[in-house]
């Protein structure tokens, strides 16, 4: 089996369940550390003619990450295919099986097990918090409805105040995002990298969480410690 993998949390679900089956990824592949295939591009311009060199069984993408004029690309050079959906915690799970099921995993790994039962044994949170999220600035867009990272969130009680606005992903101006003024500001480092010097400065007074990106917005092998590594971070932001 042949895999080039357009998305960085599944290939690392590959990585970690088909050794060897992975021949190709992209340039924001970061884990497993040391991956050595061969990269073919970002995940929203991909270079389509090296990614059919490489003669992949199967192409593994998603319709959020990855635009659909490449995908269709790939489609008409006769590679084959596989678009996930993944909008909440068990949508994640049934999408990382049937991927690793078209990657002919034969048993369903260990790590997808540990990783679902952590989550579906989850306590009730303490209490519930509300959180504005930003995911970009310059301009400022924050989370918004039917998102994977909202869902994730929401089962570790963080309610997102942007969780009905019509858009999943809206530009919202600084100062609406100030005037909210939620419990907590929850900055990832990615896809924006938000640090302790770049985001907090922009929410004066308001407790702010910085967040690993591939916890909160990764669906794969880092399932499994996401709660914790969260949890850790969210309450270092109101002591």
């Amino acid at each position: 089996m042949r895999v080039v993998s357009l998305v960085p949390s599944l290939t690392e679900a590959v990585a970690r369940s088909a050794p060897g089956a992975l021949v190709g990824a992209t340039d924001w592949c970061t884990h497993p550390s040391g991956l050595d295939v061969v990269r073919v591009g970002g995940t929203k311009n991909p270079k389509t003619d090296r990614i059919v060199s490489l003669a992949p069984d199967l192409v593994i993408a998603n319709e959020e990450e990855n635009r659909a004029p490449d995908l269709a690309a790939l489609r008409a050079a006769g590679v084959e295919v596989l678009v996930t959906e993944i909008r909440d915690v068990p949508q994640a799970f049934r999408e990382l099986a049937r991927v690793l099921d078209a990657c002919g995993v034969a048993a369903r790994p260990r790590w997808l097990d540990e990783a679902e039962e952590t989550w579906s044994s989850l306590p009730p949170p303490p209490a519930r918090l509300t959180a504005v999220v930003p995911i970009w600035r310059r301009p400022w867009m924050v989370l918004g409805r039917d998102t994977f990272a909202g869902d994730v969130l929401a089962r570790l009680g963080i309610d997102h105040v942007h969780a009905t606005h019509p858009d999943r992903y809206p530009r919202v101006p600084l100062e609406e995002l100030r005037a909210a003024a939620p419990d907590v500001v929850v900055l990832p480092d990615e896809p924006y990298r938000f640090t302790a010097d770049d985001g907090p400065e922009a929410f004066p007074g308001l407790p702010c969480a910085l967040v690993s990106g591939r916890h909160l917005t990764w669906y794969g092998p880092s399932l499994a410690e996401a709660p914790r590594a969260l949890g850790r971070a969210l309450r270092a932001a109101r002591p």
